[in-house]
This record gives C-alpha cells, sequence and structure tokens, in this order.
C-alpha cells in the first residue's frame, strides 16, 4: 500500500539499500553538478592532464636555470707510481686537488631563444588542460544523458513487453475459445518474444552506459535526475549559434593549442640557429692542488685563483647544426600545416553542432505533436476493438507506435542539449556553468 501511494519514496528506499550493498555509495539522486565533483575528483585521464600540466610548467624555471650562475665543486684523490730512473726503484706518493668554479653566461642566444621557448610551452601546458577540463565536462554530460537514455530505453522496452504480455493472454484465451483465430494467437505470441528479446538488450545497453560512467566516478552510479518533461532543450538562441560558428576557428581550445605549437616551431628554428653564434661566459675558478713527494723533490701544495671571461666560436661541427636548423624548419611547417587543419576542423565541428541543435529542436518539436497523435490514435483503437471494428494486432500495432515515439522524443531531447553544448566545446565556450545550469532542467 505505501508503494502504490509514495512510489517515489520507495525508490529511495530502494535505492538506499542497494548503495549500502555497493559499499556505502551514496543513495542521494545525482544531478549534473554532483556527479562532475565526483568526476574531477575521481577521474583518471583528468588526473593524468594535471600531472602533466605540473610537469609542463617546470620547463620555465628550466630554462631560467641556464641564464643563472653555475657552482661546480670538484675534488680528486690519487696515488701516484713514479719508476722514474730518478729513483732508486719505484716511489709511491699521493697526489690531489680540489676546484671551485663559478660561471655566468653573459651571451648565449640559445638560452635566451630557450627561455622564450619554456614560456610557450608553459602555455601550452596551460590549454592542454583547459582542453582536458572541457573533455570532462563533455564525457560527464554525454555519459549523464547517454544513462537517461539508455533508462528510457529499458522503459519502455519493459512497457512494450508488459503490454505485449497481456494481449497474449487475451489472444490465448480467445483463441482456447474459439473466438479468435491461431493466426491473432501466433501474432501476438511472436511480438511477445521479440519485446522480452528487445528488453533484454535494453538492460544490457543500461548496464554497459552505467560502466561507462561509473569509470569517471569511480564508485556505483546512484539515481539521476531526470530532464524534466516540460523543460526547454533549445538553450542557445539563433543569434549566439552563429557568433559561436564564427568564433570556433579563433578560440576553439584545438585550435589556440595548435598555435601555440606553431609558435614553439617557430621558437625552436631561432634556438637551433643559435648554435652557429658565438658564445660569451664569466669563468671565476679557486684551485687547490696537493702533491707529496718523496726524496729530493719534496712536495708541493698550491692555491690559485683565476677570473677571466670565455669566448667560444663554433666552426665547424660535421654540419650537425644545419641539420637540426633544416629539421626545425619543417617541424614548423608541419605545425603550421596542423594549426589550419585545426581551424577548418572548428569551424566543421561548431557548424554540425549547430546544425544537431536545430534539427534537434525541430525534431523534438514534431515528435512532441507525434507523441499526441499516437496516444489519441491508441485511445481510439482500443475503443475501435471494443466494438468490433478493430482487432488485438491493431491495438499492438498502435501500442508499439506509441512506445517507439516516446523513446523517440526522449532521446531527440537528450541529443539537442548535448549538441549545444558541444557547440560551445568547439568555440572553446563550455564552462562548468554550463552544465550547472542545466541542473535546473531537471528533475528528482
Amino acid at each position: 500500500m505505501i508503494a502504490q501511494r509514495h512510489p517515489r519514496w520507495t525508490r529511495h528506499l530502494l535505492a538506499l539499500a542497494a548503495c549500502l550493498l555497493a559499499g556505502g555509495a551514496s543513495a542521494q539522486v545525482l544531478r549534473l553538478g554532483s556527479l562532475l565533483e565526483l568526476a574531477r575528483a575521481n577521474d583518471a585521464q583528468y588526473a593524468a592532464a594535471r600531472a602533466a600540466f605540473d610537469a609542463g610548467r617546470e620547463k620555465l624555471p628550466q630554462a631560467i636555470a641556464a641564464n643563472r650562475p653555475q657552482i661546480n665543486l670538484s675534488y680528486s684523490e690519487r696515488q701516484n707510481r713514479d719508476g722514474s730512473t730518478a729513483y732508486d726503484g719505484t716511489k709511491i706518493y699521493d697526489a690531489g686537488g680540489a676546484a671551485l668554479t663559478v660561471t655566468q653566461t653573459l651571451f648565449r642566444l640559445a638560452n635566451q631563444a630557450g627561455t622564450e621557448l619554456a614560456e610557450l610551452q608553459v602555455q601550452l601546458a596551460q590549454q592542454q588542460l583547459q582542453a582536458a577540463e572541457q573533455d570532462l565536462l563533455l564525457r560527464v554530460a554525454r555519459g549523464y544523458f547517454d544513462v537517461l537514455q539508455a533508462q528510457d530505453e529499458l522503459a519502455a522496452a519493459t512497457a512494450q513487453k508488459e503490454a505485449l504480455t497481456q494481449q497474449l493472454n487475451q489472444a490465448r484465451r480467445g483463441f482456447e475459445l474459439g473466438m479468435s483465430p491461431v493466426t491473432d494467437f501466433n501474432e501476438a505470441q511472436a511480438r511477445h518474444d521479440l519485446g522480452v528479446a528487445q528488453e533484454i538488450a535494453a538492460r544490457g545497453e543500461l548496464a554497459s552506459r552505467t560502466r561507462v560512467l561509473e569509470k569517471s566516478i569511480a564508485r556505483p552510479l546512484g539515481s539521476l535526475a531526470r530532464l524534466s518533461d516540460g523543460a526547454s532543450v533549445t538553450l542557445i538562441d539563433a543569434q549566439t549559434q552563429d557568433d559561436l560558428v564564427a568564433a570556433a576557428p579563433r578560440s576553439g581550445l584545438q585550435v589556440l593549442i595548435g598555435r601555440t605549437v606553431a609558435q614553439i616551431a617557430q621558437k625552436e628554428v631561432e634556438r637551433r640557429e643559435a648554435g652557429h653564434h658565438p658564445t660569451l661566459d664569466l669563468v671565476a675558478t679557486l684551485r687547490r692542488d696537493r702533491n707529496v713527494n718523496f726524496g729530493q723533490f719534496g712536495g708541493s701544495n698550491t692555491r690559485q685563483f683565476s677570473v677571466g671571461v670565455e669566448l667560444a666560436l663554433p666552426l665547424y661541427q660535421g654540419g650537425l647544426v644545419s641539420s637540426r636548423v633544416r629539421e626545425a624548419l619543417a617541424e614548423s611547417q608541419r605545425a603550421q600545416q596542423e594549426l589550419s587543419n585545426a581551424e577548418r576542423q572548428a569551424r566543421l565541428d561548431a557548424q554540425q553542432a549547430q546544425l544537431g541543435v536545430a534539427s534537434g529542436a525541430a525534431l523534438t518539436r514534431a515528435l512532441v505533436q507525434a507523441l499526441s497523435s499516437s496516444e489519441t490514435q491508441l485511445r481510439s483503437t482500443q475503443r475501435g476493438l471494443q466494438v468490433g471494428v478493430r482487432t488485438r494486432v491493431d491495438v499492438l500495432n498502435a501500442e508499439q507506435q506509441l512506445f517507439v515515439t516516446r523513446k523517440d522524443l526522449a532521446a531527440a531531447r537528450y541529443r539537442t542539449v548535448l549538441a549545444g553544448l558541444q557547440l560551445r566545446a568547439a568555440a572553446g565556450a563550455l564552462t562548468e556553468a554550463d552544465l550547472r545550469m542545466l541542473d535546473s532542467l531537471l528533475a528528482d
């Protein structure tokens, strides 16, 4: 009795029991915002992107270090064996020394280019992290609506199977009483068997899509809030859609990444060309040498300090520098072509997403009308069966059409919402706020 009057409370209690059995997973109905928080904390792919960013931003301190003083301390301890004719036999004595050397770069074009290159590499790491964040938003949203769609497909398949079971029972009774031909019974049996198979397939698809979403949150998936029946799925007006399509070739994250990669490739050319230029360093050395000899030569203990500049001019290295420059030039050309491709792909992705929004909205409106018509048709067919002008097969067909229309309508609404998110992503404008805004369209 309680389950009939309060089905929502019953579902919540069942969900709580399932979560307790699963090891304490939350029984609270999940929305996109809370699911995103779980994914951001547990998704391994996103965690790898954050680690890659932490590694990438270390490029700049490494490049700056090349322009700072380099201090090196060396120490040596040796044992010498001298068999010179100046000695009577072989003499063994110790020798050693220590040196402290400080080197400060004064002029190295490669270091300057390397610092600018490192700044671009840090910028690239930041952009790649932003792309990973945007990818996480899309994966969570897509996974969320994929599960909802699979639930709708399972509900439709289950309802259809139950209706087919009722029709099969009626056809069996009619055949046994001699009121309907065997063909009606056979038709109902075939439809019922197909309905059972479709329900099994839908249940398997729901399990598969649930596992995909659970992979991101690293825990069992609880109940999901559903898209409200009256919620509008066209979230971006026509002018904003046009603006996003126009902005995509300039501001899409993959375009920004491609542009930075092209700048890095060009800066690498400059760094390698610097291999032809001279270098100038300031070098200071404090040195102490110890030589403990024997006999009439005695020993020595010397200290020496020197400071000066060192100029190095590369003259010929077997063509290595020139080859590396040519390699960098080719890489720069490749990066430019990839940037051009990224711009075109961003434009195409935005246009495809805009088309998805428009076609999805139109399809949703058409299916809303089709659903109303299917419901009317089913009621009319059921009344026709009662007065004898329609057959049970006609009712089966009408019910099946209604189930298919409901399923298609839900799928069209989900696709329209996702197309809007993909349009924003193509222009690099998708943020967490966009997903949290969708929470207002969801109902428990």
